[in-house]
């Protein structure tokens, strides 16, 4: 297993390559995870630059101290993955989050389908964005990635339409679909987007907005997943597929 990550905003470290991580980060470490010297951590921005470090020692219950040699940075993975997610009820949403950045997903969308129960406007909305992309964070240290999903502003469905329009192969998840996802083909590099549709479905006219744009509709599997599991399971095919979990 991978040494635990945590998030720094930079990677100065001082003479002989020490560096404090502290603020809540440093607490997590020092006090629940419980580091001690000789222990391995990876510190990472979630963009991509990480640097593998050593425990030295720690300072109260915040500060841990280590040694920082040098700063790699890990290439964007190809092809890369956006999942277009509509809004599901409740907590639902933050779980299809942590679930799809736990198999890999690069980018994802939030969108407002037509029949999505959940609308994100004012204050509510922005804290719900804000919950949203907390948990690709947390998920993302947790399952030490180095370079996190990037969650995007809620999209209506003419905004989702442009970005499938831009994408190098786009599809809708729909028990319409003739074609099985297993079976679609896939390029090997660029963007790959996904659009998973609300608990009501996606409807008639989004359907034929995203098939405009170049986006079909394609089947998962025989059964029916709800909207929180099938971003994932769907994902979790095509990364198979491109050779990215290889």
């Amino acid at each position: 297993m991978t040494a635990p990550v945590f998030v720094v905003d930079h990677f100065d470290a001082g003479g002989g390559g020490r560096y404090v991580l502290d603020g809540p980060e440093g607490r997590h470490a020092v006090s629940v995870k419980r580091l001690r010297a000789g222990e391995d951590v990876v510190l990472t921005d979630g963009a991509g630059r990480w640097a593998e470090c050593v425990v030295v020692d720690t300072e109260g219950k915040d500060r841990l101290i280590v040694h920082m040699d040098s700063v790699a940075e890990e290439p964007a993975a190809q092809p890369r993955v956006t999942v277009v997610q509509a809004l599901p009820k409740g907590e639902r949403g933050e779980l299809a989050v942590e679930t799809m950045t736990e198999v890999g997903v690069d980018a994802i969308v939030p969108w407002a389908a037509s029949r999505c129960i959940t609308q994100w406007k004012g204050d509510r909305g922005a804290k719900a964005l804000a919950k949203w992309r907390a948990t690709a964070r947390e998920a993302g240290k947790q399952s030490r990635r180095v370079r996190f999903p990037e969650v995007a502003d809620a999209a209506t469905s003419k905004q989702v339409a442009a970005l499938l329009a831009k994408a190098d192969f786009a599809a809708v998840l729909h028990e319409s679909g003739e074609e099985p996802l297993a079976a679609a083909e896939l390029p090997t590099e660029g963007e790959i987007m996904l659009v998973v549709g609300p608990e009501g479905g996606v409807s008639p006219e989004e359907l034929s907005l995203f098939a405009e744009a170049g986006a079909p509709a394609y089947r998962l599997g025989p059964s029916v997943l709800r909207t929180s599991t099938a971003g994932t399971a769907a994902a979790a095919l095509l990364l198979g597929r491109t050779g990215r979990w290889s």
